[in-house]
């Protein structure tokens, strides 16, 4: 099996490169509007956004960021495909503005825009990103009534093209071969994520690019590919950052487009993929390991499991698992920004008693 994985460095509002209904997920974390850190990229892009700012004007400012990314997002509905997935990471900001702290509610407008250009919102997942910092909490300390809530989760909004689901032919063998296990869409399919802290510091060494991309953790991704799509699936991540999304679809056999604005980027890139191949292989061991965990524990409680997987040969719980397939990497060709991806079965030798 091969995958291919492309990334194009230019603004995502033009993505021409990709013809209309093409993409078969669409899997992102853009720069959240009114976050400080973000108030210079959202400035080059319309002047008036930093006139806006400097006079305090928050709300207008707030608006016209988010009219920016909805120019990408318009573009995003042109290349989706009819019964595609569109998964947007995305945090809300808070901010002093005027003397006044108050929240910008960026999971919002980002709802409204896909609900106003015929999409279905599907159910959310939040992201728990809890901090153990003994001063989070702002306000009057313990007199009420101007505290805050500590602002601690971020959205995984997840929308649907159309009314219709994608369509498979009767026992598909690409769609069961992309199986999860039973016990992972127990914990996946779970509307609070609080399993996946922080981003990955062995995947990004640069900690000043790390923090302008605002790079989600590898397994973030990872999961939502393997929800949402199947093998030889073609992933868009149209703000790319260090190209975490990329990895992930590597690691999932499944196909990439990236795009993104700064150069920089590429480098932390091309070092990460010098590990992808052991880092995938890390990721397969880890799931088969706790699945035979799993199924140990649930031996013990007298259950009973009567299927057994096709390439593995160890129990699985239901029927729809038997077929689940695993893709290592065996080797890439790198041709400038794009990278061929050579996958085969991964062989894992450990038998359960």
């Amino acid at each position: 099996m091969e995958t291919t994985h492309q990334i194009f460095f230019k603004n995502s509002k033009d993505m021409c490169e990709i013809d209309s209904n093409t993409i078969d997920l669409i899997l992102t974390s853009p720069p959240y509007p009114m976050i400080e850190i973000w108030d210079p990229l959202f400035s080059s892009l319309n002047e008036d956004i930093k006139d806006f700012l400097q006079e305090q004007d928050g709300k207008t400012a707030f608006r016209l960021m988010h009219e920016e990314l909805d120019k990408v997002w318009k573009e995003s509905v042109r290349v989706l495909k009819e019964g595609g997935l569109v998964c947007i990471n995305i945090g809300d900001a808070t901010r002093t503005i005027n003397k006044n702290f108050q929240l910008f509610p960026n999971h919002i407008k980002v709802a409204h825009f896909f609900q106003n250009n015929g999409f279905l919102s599907l159910p959310c997942i939040l992201w728990r990103k809890p901090t153990n910092s003994p001063t989070k909490f702002m306000g009057s300390g313990m007199l009420p009534c101007n505290a805050y809530v500590t602002l601690e989760h971020e959205y995984i909004l997840i929308f649907r093209k159309g009314e219709n689901k994608r369509n498979y032919p009767p026992k598909s063998e690409g769609r069961y071969n992309s199986a999860y296990f039973w016990e992972e869409r127990n914990k996946w399919f779970s509307d609070i994520w609080n399993d996946i802290r922080g981003t990955s510091q062995s995947l990004n060494s640069n900690k000043i690019l790390r923090e302008k991309s605002a790079a989600f953790p590898l397994k973030l991704p990872y999961r939502l590919i393997n929800m949402f799509s199947i093998y030889g699936d073609t992933i868009l991540d149209p703000f790319w950052g260090t190209g975490t999304t990329s990895l992930a679809a590597m690691a999932s056999a499944r196909n990439s487009i990236g795009y993104e604005i700064n150069l920089e980027f590429m480098e932390i890139f091309k070092k990460n993929v010098e590990e992808i191949k052991r880092l995938t292989n890390s990721i397969n061991n880890s799931r088969i390991s706790q699945h035979i965990e799993f199924i140990k524990e649930y031996k013990k409680k007298n259950k009973k499991i009567i299927h057994n997987s096709i390439n593995y040969k160890f129990p699985v719980i239901t029927l729809q698992e038997k077929n689940l397939l695993l893709y290592s990497i065996n080797n890439w060709i790198i041709d400038v920004n794009s990278y061929r991806i050579k996958h085969k079965k991964f062989d894992y030798n450990h038998m359960i008693n």
